[in-house]
């Protein structure tokens, strides 16, 4: 693709990815409720896939596989345990040390989970969810015509994460922001610095430590 399409492209999949993000939380504030408990938990995560439809669709349309970002089956193992370390490892920097030094209530869910199916909810809606869609979305296509449009990982780790963090404005505010950005960043420095870190290893690594922010907020 010449670089004029893959601004376009890029362009298509931002604003496409926040349409779609804004029908969903409309969806979910108005009509999700009215829902049973069963067919909300299924909703919720059905619905969110919807916001990296866009970005699915150009990477078939790029001829792109999983395996195009390290996603492949003899390493399985490996990008799974790498995912796993690096949710656990980000939740304890990021997270509980934040509480431990008295800062809890900058890194604390508003959700306040009682039951223990509700955290096993919370796992699987932030990974295959939260952490499929988003990581599919900015460090997967958006990554890639970032990295063609400048021809370099540092272009494309700086306009992915600030996107990121854009992406993130409607459920926050400008401080948010950068924050989200800056973890944006880690999770393409893990991608491009880490061995046996794959697009698979980010999803894990980013459902975990989502999840986790509602169990230390129960915690502690």
């Amino acid at each position: 693709m010449s670089k004029t399409k893959n601004i376009a492209a890029l362009i298509i999949s931002f604003f496409a990815s926040i349409a779609i993000l804004f029908g969903v939380y409309s969806f979910d504030n108005y009509l999700l409720m009215s829902f049973p408990l069963a067919a909300r938990m299924v909703l919720a995560i059905v619905t969110y896939w919807l916001i990296a439809a866009v970005s699915a669709a150009a990477l078939l349309f790029c001829g792109h596989k999983l395996a195009d970002y390290g996603c492949t089956k003899e390493k399985l193992p490996a990008q799974i345990g790498t995912g796993v370390a690096l949710g656990a490892a980000m939740s304890l920097v990021l997270t509980v040390i934040p509480h431990l030094a008295g800062f809890g209530g900058y890194v604390s869910s508003d959700k306040q989970y009682t039951h223990l199916w509700q955290f096993i909810y919370e796992f699987v809606f932030c990974i295959i969810a939260v952490g499929l869609v988003e990581e599919l979305v900015f460090r997967g296509t958006i990554y890639e015509y970032a990295k063609s449009i400048f021809g370099s990982d540092i272009g494309a780790v700086i306009l992915s994460s600030l996107l990121f963090g854009a992406f993130h404005i409607l459920r926050g505010n400008i401080a948010q922001l950068f924050v989200t950005a800056f973890i944006g960043a880690l999770f393409c420095l893990f991608r491009l610095k880490i061995k046996n870190c794959s697009l698979l290893s980010l999803i894990i690594a980013h459902g975990i430590y989502d999840a986790l922010i509602v169990v230390w907020t129960f915690v502690f």
